[in-house]
């Protein structure tokens, strides 16, 4: 596809060579438009050096309507950061400059912005009108993230990331969405059992695969509603509904509510099968020379709770990490808890299991099928299982 990337005059500009490479590197033709401002932030040099293609930002310099033959030449305009201003003048029609000319040429092509700005600016009614009006003409909005801003305070405001407005022009830009129409449940992370006002059970998981696996069923065009114990990773998409929960019976409330209208659900999360039978409300003190004793009571258990609950068109598909007997305790876990798939994590396997980047999965079906992956990246391996799962 043939992209034009708009740079305006913000701090995050500074991101932009960044998803200019990334977008080269999925393939497609890049070309850059920037306003005056914006050069105060970026060089023409990196720009043109990452796109390979001279930069537009002078509307007079070339004596031709280099609008007009950029606007054909484009198949899709990409602006970030999108300032206040560019945003209020495209909804006010406004056309004073290379790239605002270009924005209002663009007509019946898709649009892209990701809006970077001060919290208070992006708060303010006139930016959230000016929004909802590119909105209600179809322009796509990526972020603003919460977080630190260039201006030392913290707030929503921050640019969406280079990785997060490429997927989105990935989204865009696909022909079909195979999965399209279909509401997805992920469950991802640990669960966190609390034993008194500062202290929990919990484990290893750092949700890297139920959030790749989520992203690789919203790339399909699924709807997907993540469930998420706690943890550090965040997933900005169109398609995706993340909810944060701590405990295992937190989490069990939302899958059970959500899952009957859902076609499928993945259950990665690392769930606690016990919690303490009670909870203090303040910090337990040591008892002299005695340990802690703590009473253990079991967890629902929402895989076989779902897998009772589901009917001939769901697909319910669960995770099995094992130590030892592996493939014979998952099948059992398959049958005993009537999934329709298992994926099989073995801690024996070196670069698989928690906290790490990569994984290797055995994939096995209800009909006795396997599938075994090498060792791959984890955003690799969701999309192994969602091509199984899904087909």
């Amino acid at each position: 596809m043939k992209i034009v990337v708009g740079i305006t005059g913000g701090i995050a500009a500074y991101k932009v060579p960044e998803l200019v490479r990334l977008l080269k590197k999925a393939g497609h033709e890049v070309r850059c438009a920037a306003t005056e401002h914006a050069l105060e932030f970026v060089t023409r040099v990196t720009l043109e050096t990452v796109s390979g293609a001279p930069l537009y930002s002078d509307l007079f310099a070339s004596g031709r309507t280099e609008h007009i033959s950029l606007k054909d030449w484009g198949e899709m305009l990409v602006v970030a950061p999108a300032t206040a201003n560019i945003i209020g003048k495209v909804a006010s029609g406004i056309a004073d400059d290379a790239l605002s000319t270009l924005l209002l040429a663009f007509s019946g092509k898709p649009v892209v912005m990701a809006p970077a700005m001060n919290c208070e600016m992006w708060a303010h009614p006139s930016v959230q009108r000016n929004v909802d009006t590119l909105k209600s003409w179809g322009i796509h909005m990526v972020g603003p993230e919460d977080g630190e801003l260039a201006c030392g305070v913290s707030g929503t405001g921050r640019m969406a990331e280079p990785e997060a407005i490429a997927q989105c022009v990935r989204l865009l830009s696909q022909p079909t969405e195979p999965l399209a129409g279909q509401r997805w449940l992920v469950t991802a992370g640990p669960t966190y059992e609390r034993i008194d006002s500062v202290r929990f059970i919990g484990n290893y998981s750092s949700g890297k695969m139920g959030f790749a696996l989520a992203q690789a069923l919203a790339d399909e065009g699924a709807d997907v509603e993540l469930v998420s114990g706690p943890t550090s990773l965040n997933l900005v998409h169109p398609h995706v509904r993340v909810t944060r929960v701590e405990s295992a019976r937190e989490m069990y409330d939302v899958a059970t509510k959500v899952f009957p209208t859902c076609r499928g659900a993945i259950l990665s999360a690392a769930v606690a099968d016990y919690r303490p039978s009670e909870c203090a409300d303040h910090k337990l003190k040591k008892n002299g020379s005695e340990g802690m004793h703590l009473e253990l009571v079991q967890n629902p258990d929402i895989l076989a709770t779902l897998g009772q609950a589901k009917n001939a068109s769901q697909t319910l598909v669960g995770f099995a990490l094992e130590t030892d007997n592996e493939e014979a305790n998952a099948q059992h876990k398959l049958e005993k808890k009537n999934l329709d798939f298992i994926v099989l994590n073995s801690l024996r396997d070196k670069g698989a299991g928690f906290g790490v980047d990569t994984n290797k999965v055995t994939i096995i079906a209800r009909d006795g099928r396997h599938k075994e992956s090498p060792l791959m990246s984890k955003q690799e391996v969701a999309r192994l299982i969602i091509n199984t799962v899904t087909t």
